[in-house]
Order: C-alpha cells, then structure tokens, then sequence
C-alpha cells in the first residue's frame, strides 16, 4: 500500500483496512471520551474567547503577572532553554492536541515510532481541550504520550487560556502556584461586565495531578520552562515559542521579548499558536504597539527560516520567497487530535508568490470533502444526496478550482449536477478569478460550526504531526500521516 495521500487513495485511509494498534493502549473510559462543540454546555464553559472580543482582552495582562512570577521563582529573564543537543538532531511539532479521543490516541504509534529517536518534542497550541483543566491532563496529555521518552515543551492555545493558564503552568512551568487574585474593577465598566460572566477553574482542579504525573516521571522526561513563551537553543538552531493568547496577538511585553531573541546569527524556528499563512490568507499576527510578528520573522538579521502555527486543525505549507531571496516555510501543524477543520474550503491558493504548484495540504482538499460529504450525508440523514467518493470529491474540487488531480489519476469521475451543489453546500472553495455571485455564504459558517461538529470515531482521522531533522547547514521538515488505519 502506498504511504502517501498524494499517491493512492489508500494512502489516505480510504478502502477496507484494518484498525490501527492504537486502541490498545487506550483505557474503556477514554474510548468513550466525546467533546461536542455544539453542545451549548460546552460552548458556555468555553465563553472567554467571546468574552475578551466584546469586552477587551485580559491576557496581556495576566500574562505578565505569570512571568513575573516565574521570574521571581528563578526562571531566567531572557526566557532561553540552554540544552546540550548536538550539531545533527531532530525534534518533533504536534499541534492542538488534547481531546482525548480515538483520533488523538491514533497519532500515538506512528509518532513513537518516528520519534523515537527525537531530543524532544513540542505542542503548539490547544495542548487540552476544551478550558485547559488541570484535571484533564491526565486523559489527554501524560497519558497518551506516557511512552515517548522525551522531554515534552509546549505554548499554549486559546482553549488553554479559557481557565486563564492555570493548568498550563503547573504542568509545564514548575507546578506554578495559582496567581493571587488581581485587582477587581469598578462597575459599571466594560471590564467589571467581563469579570462577572468569566469563566474560572474548579476550586479543587488539579487534585489529580501528582497521580497524572507518574505516567511521565522517568528521567529526562520533564521540561520545565520559563513561561508560556520561550525559546529553545538547540544544536546550531534556536527554537522560538510564543504565546498568542485568545485573540491571536501578542502583547507589547513579549512583542518587545521576542525582538530581543530574534537577534544574532543562529537561525530560527518560529512556533506560535495562530499561524501567519493559513487557508490561502495572510495572517501576520499583530504586535501590541505596532508592528506585527510576520515583520520579525522576516527581517533577514534575524535569519528565521520557517514558522509553524497550529490552532487550525490540518497540514498547510507555504514556501514564500522573500524579496532578499531566502525562501520561508510558513507551516500550519494543527493535526495533532482534536477535530478536523476542513481544506477543501481552501481557495485555490494565489498568495505572497505561492501558488497550487507550491502548496500542500493535508487532507487533500477533495479527501476533506468526500469526508464531509459522508459525515453530513449520515447526521441529515440524506447519505445518497451528500455523500460522495474520494473520486467523486477530486473532480469536483478539480473542476471548481480549475486545477489539475492532486492525486494519481486512476480513471476520472464525471462531474454532475448533484456533486456540484454538493460542494457549493459545504462550502468548497473556488478559483480567484471566477465570480462569486451565485456561491453559497457558507465558509465561515462551515469552518466556525460546521468544522468543529466533524470529530468521529471511525478512521480516516486525517490526523499529523511534523518530524524535524537539523543539520549544520539545513533543516528539513517533514509531515506525517496518522489515519487511523493500519
């Protein structure tokens, strides 16, 4: 069978196979484990996000009282993680992790077995879902990744921000003791209103963790970091985190931090939670104060040479010639479990110089929609309307961004009517030069409710996770599939 998606549809999961070994290693309960974003519970316990949008975002600040509690406990100032790693090593990215879930636990094997040799490894953003608990870590981060032999590094995504970062930095920070309670607002302020609806942890959360930490307590498994951003120096290249908080922004502290490690001759590898290329936009990450994240990353004193976000739940590359003539790969890395956003409402992509001929994706565009086709097909309860092929899916998705197969052509499906409006209803995307006026306003709808409705329990999972191999004079990066299937 083929390895690739790119080369059979086998590769991508589809056709009769036999489940992954992964469930052995998950106990009954966590076979049951289920989060539902249209669970209006679920949605309520998640409010902050919402919260910060309508009444000023708070983090900046806490943040900064984090770190000045780290600091104050003897992390060091300038945030730098000094490992003795050697010339030639390799690490590994897994983003937006911690559902706890069959498609989570199905990324185990195949990174153990990738990684098996790796220094360490690092989440990029959402590490659990769905406030950050301190009492879910146990489910969804030391025992999944109980055998990696690793230490383990991680910034924090928005979902771990939802109890304001307490699980976070007790689990990666020094078991950090809770922050004092600041200062209470005066009503009738806006930010009197956002205190009174906030959601905050248990009074108890927590009270599992000494137990959760066994599964990962042999030597030279534990990172401890300075905060919830930092950078790594690693054989010859430094490592950078940072913290993008619940909006996607950073505040003028760590914008001014970030400047400071961005400097000197050693190149650079950017991880942050909100990436800066992503579904065919340009995001660039806006700096409290001015300037933005992208305007660092590219500055050639700098010398980055890729920047890796996750918060979108897929595989995206986007190799960016830069005017000086470096070229920067803009990776978004967010398959490491929870659910799948979807790629085939990715335009066809004509961004910063980079072209279909450049991208890559993961699930292919026309795999995201025969998937979305079915799931829909099953929950309408209309599967002989919505559900189509993964050939079927290809050549719509050909037609309608006028590209070529992404995949070995075996022989090619004819496009009908029913698969046209199939694809308008769930939102595929089109080429930029053909009109929009008869498409349906379905995309952002798609991707905010639709997407997170998708997680299943039934392989393919469209899951990934990136390998890393540094050298003195390349880096080579590398996505890895994890289906669900053997």
């Amino acid at each position: 069978m083929s390895s690739s998606s790119r080369e059979s549809a086998e590769g991508a999961g589809w056709g009769p196979a036999e489940r992954g070994t992964y469930r052995q290693s998950m106990p009954a309960s966590d076979r049951r484990e289920r989060i539902s974003w249209l669970d209006p519970r679920m949605l309520w316990a998640a409010r902050n996000g919402v919260l910060a949008s309508w009444f000023g975002d708070p983090t900046g600040a806490t943040r900064s009282r984090w770190v000045a509690q780290r600091e104050a406990a003897g992390a060091p100032a300038d945030k730098v993680i000094r490992r003795d790693d050697p010339d030639r090593f390799s690490f590994l990215v897994i983003g937006d992790t911690g559902e706890g879930g069959e498609p989570q636990y199905a990324v185990v094997p195949g990174l153990l077995e990738a990684g098996r040799d790796t220094r360490f490894a690092v989440i990029a953003s959402d590490v659990i879902y769905p406030v950050g608990s301190a009492d879910d870590y146990a489910a969804k981060f030391f025992r999944p990744y109980r055998d990696y032999p690793a230490p383990v590094y991680a910034i924090p995504g928005n979902h771990d921000w939802y109890e304001d970062l307490g699980g976070f930095m007790r689990v990666f920070c020094d078991d950090a003791p809770a922050l004092p309670p600041g200062p209470a607002p005066r009503p009738p302020t806006r930010a009197w209103l956002r205190a009174l609806l906030w959601h905050r942890p248990r009074a108890d959360d927590g009270r599992h963790l000494d137990e959760a930490r066994a599964l990962r307590s042999a030597p030279g498994r534990r990172a401890v970091q300075p905060g919830p951003y930092w950078a790594i120096d690693a054989g010859p290249v430094r490592v950078v985190g940072i913290d993008t908080g619940l909006l996607g922004t950073l505040d003028a502290e760590q914008g001014a931090w970030l400047r400071e490690v961005a400097r000197g001759p050693r190149p650079k590898i950017l991880v942050t939670g909100s990436p800066l290329y992503v579904d065919g936009r340009y995001r660039p990450c806006p700096v409290e104060g001015g300037g933005t994240v992208d305007d660092i990353v590219r500055d050639p004193d700098h010398r980055f040479v890729a920047a890796i976000g996750g918060d979108i739940h897929n595989y995206q590359r986007y190799p960016v010639r830069l005017p000086d003539g470096r070229t920067l790969q803009y990776v978004v890395a967010g398959g490491g479990g929870a659910f799948t956003h979807a790629t085939h409402t990715i335009p066809r992509v004509d961004v910063a110089g980079v072209s279909e001929r450049d991208f890559r994706c993961y699930p292919l565009r026309g795999d995201s929609l025969a998937f979305y086709s079915a799931l829909y097909g099953r929950r309408l309860r209309l599967p002989r309307f919505f559900a189509l092929t993964e050939a079927e899916a290809a050549a719509v998705i050909a037609e309608r961004l006028g590209i070529g197969p992404t995949r070995a052509p075996g022989a090619p499906a004819r496009v009908t009517r029913r698969m046209r409006l199939v694809a308008g209803l769930l939102g595929t995307g089109r080429r930029p030069d053909r009109t929009r006026r008869f498409r349906l306003p379905v995309h952002r709808l798609y991707t905010q409710l639709f997407s997170p409705g998708s997680a299943t329990y039934r392989p393919p999972f469209f899951k990934s996770f990136l390998r890393l191999d540094v050298g003195p004079d390349a880096v080579r990066l590398r996505c890895y599939a994890a289906t669900g299937n053997r």
